[in-house]
């Protein structure tokens, strides 16, 4: 189908051109519907660049209420896929239950109230440490998970996006380091907490995590599979060995692997989040274009690092602007729009910029706007060379 596609283009971009052409004799009335088939032409392979095809997003972790400027401009400038959690704010109500229909179906409509399309779970509710953990209470949790799947596919949503980190989830140990600039950036050194204490949990395994993780997979993709919902797991952030005991499993690309090798199918894939799979020591599109023909990646998180610490995987790094840092932004945004990804992709970690208060830090509202002006271009150069 994709091929298709790509040969309707180029076979339009052509016979354009062919009208277009002068040295011969036309009536006016030719040269009028010549001229608008022209147009209509451009307009059409004009759409069809437009952000390579895929869905133009924005994580709004905040809420409504914190993020209503970067709603405006998200509406305005045209990426209007809304990521985010089941937000109890929305739902109105604090004892809902966020796996059940009529919540989700309050936060869809929630969102579309707002102009914005809900188009992926980040975060998603009734997966946490005692399924993680395998502690008492996870086959509840796991219950629980597999309605959330079924109601949130009724309500039209079908990525949930996902992580194995139990206890410490995503951790920095700054949340403004200097970028360029004077921006701010969230920045992590693994000295700087490599001595803190054990958690309540004590030393967690990684053979344990394993070991849950396998329960989890087993009893949830069999049902993500009959209702065609994407599993994405995010890889850990940081991608390092353990923290205060805690060990992470989700940071390396073979281990990725081997979590997809565990139950095999289609929906159980990944989120692309750039730049760890980057700090782990990954070419970014050659792997994107491994998983991708494979049709493993339901949702990108388009984002920019630079690795700092000499050793991968990396220990010690910071967030940059999306211009800057280690990946080839280029050769990524090639690499989505030829494997034909079409699905959600959003900015990440971007910096906080001048005039700005670095309350939702990496999610601000200016290097949101800078980002998706990056992103869409990049997208744009990468679809219409295909063209010509």
């Amino acid at each position: 189908m994709e091929n298709n596609r790509r040969n309707f283009i180029k076979k339009g971009a052509s016979m354009a051109a062919v009208l277009s052409m002068g040295g011969i004799a036309y009536s006016c009335e030719e040269k009028k519907e010549i001229k608008q088939a022209v147009v209509k032409k451009h307009r059409e392979l004009g759409s069809m660049a437009k952000d390579a095809g895929m869905q133009m997003s924005n994580a709004y972790f905040g809420g409504m209420e914190a993020c209503q400027y970067l709603i405006e401009l998200s509406k305005q400038i045209d990426a209007l896929g809304a990521v985010a959690g089941i937000d109890k704010r929305i739902i109105g109500d604090p004892e809902a239950k966020p796996w059940e229909y009529e919540s989700i179906k309050k936060v869809v409509d929630g969102w579309k109230a707002v102009g914005l399309n809900y188009n992926v779970v980040e975060g998603p509710p009734s997966l946490h440490s005692k399924t993680k953990l395998g502690l008492e209470g996870r086959d509840e949790e796991i219950d629980n998970f597999i309605t959330f799947m079924k109601n949130l596919k009724r309500a039209g949503v079908d990525v949930i996006c996902y992580n194995w980190m139990p206890v410490i989830s995503w951790a920095r140990t700054s949340m403004d380091s200097p970028g360029r600039g004077g921006a701010l950036v969230t920045a992590f050194d693994y000295n700087e907490i490599k001595d803190k204490p054990l958690t309540e949990y004590g030393t967690v395994s990684k053979e344990k995590l394993w070991e849950n993780l396998e329960y989890f997979l087993k009893a949830v993709v069999p049902e993500a599979e009959k209702i065609e919902m994407k599993l994405a797991m995010h890889p850990d952030d940081p991608q390092v060995d353990s923290i205060q005991g805690i060990s992470r499993i989700m940071n390396t690309v073979e281990n990725f692997d081997r979590m997809m090798n565990i139950v095999p199918s289609e929906f159980n894939g990944v989120t692309m989040c750039q730049g760890n799979f980057s700090l782990m020591g990954a070419d970014i599109p050659k792997l994107v274009r491994r998983w991708g023909n494979d049709g493993k990646i339901h949702f990108v998180h388009f984002r920019n690092v630079r690795e700092l610490s000499g050793e991968l995987p990396s220990t010690k790094f910071t967030e940059t602007f999306h211009d800057e840092g280690d990946i080839d932004m280029y050769q990524a945004m090639k690499a989505y729009y030829d494997i034909g990804f079409r699905g959600p992709i959003r900015p990440d970690h971007v910096p906080t910029m001048a005039g700005e208060k670095n309350t939702r830090a990496g999610y601000m509202d200016l290097g949101n706007l800078f980002a998706i002006g990056y992103m869409r271009g990049l997208a744009e150069s990468v679809s219409k060379e295909q063209i010509v």
